[in-house]
């Protein structure tokens, strides 16, 4: 099994350090950050399995880092924090973290919580071209051909997977009608691209059926083509 690696993000060096010795001690990869912005540049230049995100920070809180990090990642967040009101949970949960760790925390709790995320998201390497790709609660596991969302697998056809697929590896990129015949169906097809229209919409369809909004996962960019959403 490859490394699983997960981001540190908390001020307090104490508080980091323990982190670190609770993780390392079970075979994680650690990276830390100090800062909200150091956080944001890490998670953009590298594919982590789990991010813990301390919410009272200066400058940049973990709330404001969390909605930062929804834009470019759909890695697993989990919030720690010393505060106790519901109201600060809900808050974070809202803004995209999967989970809520309340300071001070036993080591089993937080291993507990790391590993929950792991299975929720059948993470058994780092979100990577090599094996689990996420987006908006999607979750594609390429080796086995498997597509599921909110825990539910969505029936597709090999080209509607292609195509999903597609878009996932290139989260930044519009990707035209010639560029998807080309890499999904090859320089072999017959026929043009309203075929490729097609297999889109029905994508979307399913999508849609499956809770997920399809045109908020895949986009149409007009007079050019689609991208992810």
């Amino acid at each position: 099994m490859k490394e699983i690696r997960i981001l540190i993000v908390e001020d307090e060096a104490p508080m980091r350090e323990l982190l670190q010795l609770y993780l390392r001690k079970e075979g994680y990869v650690v990276d830390e950050a100090i800062t909200g912005i150091e956080a944001l540049e890490k998670v953009e230049k590298t594919l982590y399995s789990v991010v813990l995100l301390d919410v009272m920070m200066p400058e940049m809180d973990g709330f404001e880092v969390c909605r930062e990090i929804r834009k470019v990642s759909q890695v697993p967040v989990i919030m720690l924090t010393a505060r106790t009101q519901t109201l600060d949970k809900v808050k974070g949960l809202k803004i995209g973290a999967d989970d809520y760790l309340t300071k001070p925390f036993e080591q089993e709790e937080l291993l507990a919580r790391v590993e929950a995320v792991l299975r929720r998201y059948g993470v058994s390497e780092p979100e990577s071209r090599g094996n689990t790709l996420f987006f908006k609660g999607l979750v594609m596991k390429r080796n086995a051909y498997q597509v599921y969302y909110n825990e539910e697998e969505l029936s597709l056809t090999p080209k509607e997977f292609a195509i999903l697929e597609l878009f996932l590896l290139n989260k930044n990129r519009v990707f035209s009608r010639d560029d998807i015949l080309e890499l999904v169906w090859g320089y072999d097809f017959i026929g043009d691209y309203r075929g490729v229209d097609t297999h889109v919409k029905h994508l979307r369809d399913k999508l849609t059926e499956a809770g997920i909004s399809g045109r908020s996962v895949i986009k149409t960019v007009w007079g050019v083509g689609y991208k992810l959403g």
